[in-house]
């Protein structure tokens, strides 16, 4: 706690900076220099309409005059260029960010502001679902009152989680591609680009549904350290670990390749700026997961109907505990993903021929290009947070700590699938403003949802913070669990107050196509969590947790400074012109 109170004042002192200008009036009415200029803005929601023009009401002569000032005018306005402009006469990055900040009180709501929600609202609606749900399971898996079996689940989902991200690139790469191929109206791209992801996301889904149904035991010593999977060292306690999480593995290893083929679609809507559609998608499918989730894991027993004769559907019948919620799991994503089926041939971006040949060496460049950056970050965030699971595993041999960080991490999940969203969005607008409006649109969008995702954070680590004593009792009525949950999960709550920055940064750059300096950056953040664990920190469950706050905190400063300083959007730097 003592490190999260040093870091307070550093994030709170960003987050202050910028939102304090929002109650100011405009920086235009107040740094009169400042430069104005056309921008164009995309705001339709149909690919192939071209993007609104937004004129300054400053005609073009008075802009000229204030990027290239007399003597006179910079001897009358010296204090309002030295605001303007930093150290050495650039565009000041901060102010650019503040004025940024969508101006609530004194107007309402703009274009852009409209065309970011309307994206971001639906796609956050469809990921936190997905958290939900879980966080069901975990509220049905607690009914069985065993923090073995919490504990298992957490391991299991934790190992899935670890392989399936693996592939999950795909998808991540493939929504900014098809956006910047619908901004520019080539359609038989779009339709290459979804093909071709779908096609990697079958093969390498199948390799690792096999593995993981082959070899869970193997998998799952990933997270689960020795002293719990060893019979001789462990005890019938920690053998019980493994055997809660074997088979939960296995259930959860057949929705592998249809989890990873919806992700696809939902990332192919998503590039046509339609989150509508998959939010339906979702909601259907994750409602089948909770009607599904009690008959799996109690069964179907007391319906009165006669049992099966068949061992395995009699093991149905009768329930299959933990494992139950995985089970449902995979049903509702192999529902999914035969949606999304359909959805994508109505559209005309899938093509039988594509789907099935493997794609050239040439066409496959874009995403191999960004892929390969793109799986050295994700074992990188594999690596942190396997450890920090298996730190969590061995702290205690009773599962209570365990358990406390499944439900911690279950509860942080859902606010983290909120900034997601604002991370999709910007992967979305920003390579189609840029490919409509050029580098001043992208830069608009891109501006604005940093500020959106300020705000946003700002909220969930407030909702968070006050909703805590009412959550954490639903999922496990032990005392000891309840009790070991309060201390993790308050400091996530305050995690949320940089991931507004991250994920917004994070979006960006996906969009810009940046997955080289994305990776560089995650390769840091990863350098000081695994330090934090590696250090005495790592041997409480406060300490695990302040470890990815110290990740989450670096993440957030250095994609901040990579947007203003570094990216293609960043203001090209201009001087001052005295004495012409």
């Amino acid at each position: 706690m003592t490190m999260m109170i040093r870091l307070l004042p550093l994030t709170l002192s960003t987050l202050v900076i910028f939102h304090a200008e929002s109650l100011a009036p405009t920086l235009q009415t107040r740094f009169p220099s400042w430069p104005q200029h056309n921008s164009r803005v995309c705001i339709s929601k149909n690919p192939g309409i071209g993007c609104k023009t937004r004129t300054s009401s400053v005609n073009h002569q008075t802009s000229r005059s204030s990027l290239f000032m007399s003597d006179d005018a910079d001897d009358a306005a010296p204090d309002a260029v030295s605001k303007e402009l930093d150290i050495d006469g650039k565009i000041s990055s901060w102010s650019r960010l503040v004025s940024a900040l969508p101006r609530l009180k004194y107007s309402p709501i703009d274009e852009l502001d409209s065309k970011i929600l309307s994206t971001a609202l639906p796609t956050m609606l469809n990921l936190m679902v997905v958290p939900l749900v879980n966080m069901v399971d975990t509220f049905y898996v607690g009914q069985l009152a065993d923090p073995l079996a919490l504990a298992a689940q957490s391991a299991a989902n934790q190992c899935f989680f670890t392989i399936y991200f693996l592939a999950a690139f795909l998808p991540t790469i493939t929504a900014p591609l098809v956006a910047e191929a619908i901004g520019k109206e080539d359609w038989d791209t779009a339709k290459q680009r979804v093909c071709e992801s779908l096609f990697l996301s079958n093969i390498l889904g199948g390799i690792f549904s096999l593995v993981l149904i082959g070899f869970p035991k193997a998998v799952l010593r990933m997270v689960l350290p020795p002293s719990l999977t060893d019979a001789a060292v462990g005890g019938a306690a920690a053998m019980g670990v493994m055997d809660y999480a074997v088979p939960y593995l296995r259930w959860r290893a057949f929705g592998m390749m249809p989890a990873l083929f919806s992700a696809t679609g939902f990332a192919a809507y998503r590039g046509l700026l339609n989150t509508v559609t998959p939010l339906k998608v979702s909601l259907v499918t994750n409602l089948l997961n909770l009607v599904l989730d009690p008959l799996c894991i109690f069964g179907l027993g007391k319906t009165g109907i006669a049992a099966p004769s068949s061992v395995l559907l009699r093991r149905i019948w009768t329930g299959l505990g933990a494992s139950g919620a995985a089970a449902a799991t995979s049903l509702s994503e192999l529902t999914s993903s035969l949606i999304y089926l359909r959805l994508l041939m109505r559209r005309k971006l899938i093509d039988w021929s594509k789907l099935f040949t493997p794609p050239s060496l040439t066409s496959l460049l874009p995403l191999i290009q960004g892929g390969l950056a793109m799986l050295l970050r994700q074992l990188t965030l594999n690596i942190a947070f396997v450890s920090a699971g298996r730190r969590a595993q061995v702290l205690d041999p009773s599962g209570v700590s365990a358990a406390a960080y499944g439900i911690t991490m279950q509860i942080y999940s859902l606010g983290v699938v909120a900034h997601l969203g604002v991370q999709g969005t910007a992967a979305a607008l920003v390579p189609s403003a840029r490919a409509m409006g050029g580098d001043d649109a992208a830069r608009d969008v891109a501006d604005r949802i940093f500020a959106w995702g300020s705000i946003l954070g700002v909220i969930l680590a407030c909702v968070q913070w006050f909703a805590l004593p009412m959550v954490t009792p639903l999922f496990s009525p032990l005392p000891e669990v309840q009790q070991a949950v309060k201390g993790p999960a308050a400091i996530s709550s305050f995690i949320h107050l940089v991931n507004g920055l991250v994920f917004a940064g994070e979006g960006t750059m996906l969009g810009l196509g940046s997955f080289r300096d994305l990776a560089l950056i995650t390769t840091l953040g990863v350098g000081a969590m695994v330090s934090c664990l590696s250090s005495p920190l790592g041997q409480t469950l406060n300490g695990v947790l302040i470890s990815l706050a110290a990740f989450n905190l670096v993440q957030g400063l250095a994609v901040t400074l990579h947007h203003v300083r570094f990216s293609p959007l960043r203001r090209r730097s201009f001087k001052l012109l005295k004495g012409r």
